[in-house]
């Protein structure tokens, strides 16, 4: 049998190890339900209209444990942000690869219009500039166009001669910023029906790639 000193040490080893990771599993348990429910609150309201004490006086927990975990407002915001994000990339991503270029577009406008409806008013702060200039949050919108980008091109026939030319792809980054400024205009005005709106987005990238593609290739 062992010596009991040393089966005392195991013991305490052994109690000792399972509380850190439980500790770890909250830790992240609860990082991640305050990002949820934070991100609820941007999507209601503009980044200007939501303070700390509301988020901790809302999530029921003091503002040092928020800051805790976000030392700024910033740094929640653009963390949320940052899943926002991904989760809008997801959602075009998922569209089936099988469909024809045309029916590709407007299933992933489709989603995109869904999207945006859903964190509205989260959506026009971000491109009206609501968090001033911010370079993370530049980065993060500047990623995401251009994952968008790729992800609307994702079975053109023109794509794989195309992909790498300037034109083509400045072309397309200016359609990108039509549909953002677009979308703005349909969430704010109503003057277009969802499916008026994204089959007038769609009709305008086939317009640019049936334009801008011979060109190129001739």
């Amino acid at each position: 049998m062992p010596p009991r000193r040393a089966v005392r040490r195991l013991v305490r080893a052994a109690a000792g190890a399972r509380p850190k990771r439980r500790v770890r599993l909250e830790n992240d348990e609860r990082r991640a339900q305050l990002l949820h429910l934070a991100r609820q609150a941007f999507s209601d309201r503009s980044y200007d209209e939501v303070s700390i004490d509301d988020l901790a006086r809302e999530l029921k927990i003091s503002k040092g444990l928020l800051y805790h975990y976000f030392p700024t407002k910033r740094d929640l915001y653009v963390a949320g942000l940052r899943e926002i994000a991904e989760e809008l990339v997801e959602k075009l991503t998922s569209v089936p690869i099988d469909l024809a270029p045309a029916d590709r577009v407007r299933t992933s406008l489709g989603a995109y219009l869904d999207f945006v409806t859903q964190h509205s008013r989260a959506y026009v702060s971000l491109l009206r500039g609501g968090i001033g200039s911010d370079p993370e949050v530049a980065a993060v919108v500047s990623g995401v166009r251009k994952r968008l980008a790729e992800s609307f091109l994702d079975g053109s026939p023109l794509q794989p001669m195309l992909a790498g030319k300037p034109a083509f792809e400045t072309a397309v980054r200016g359609w990108l910023g039509f549909v953002e400024h677009a979308s703005i205009d349909w969430l704010e005005t109503e003057r277009m029906t969802r499916e008026q709106l994204r089959d007038l987005m769609s009709d305008v990238l086939l317009a640019i790639m049936r334009v801008v593609g011979p060109q190129l290739l001739g």
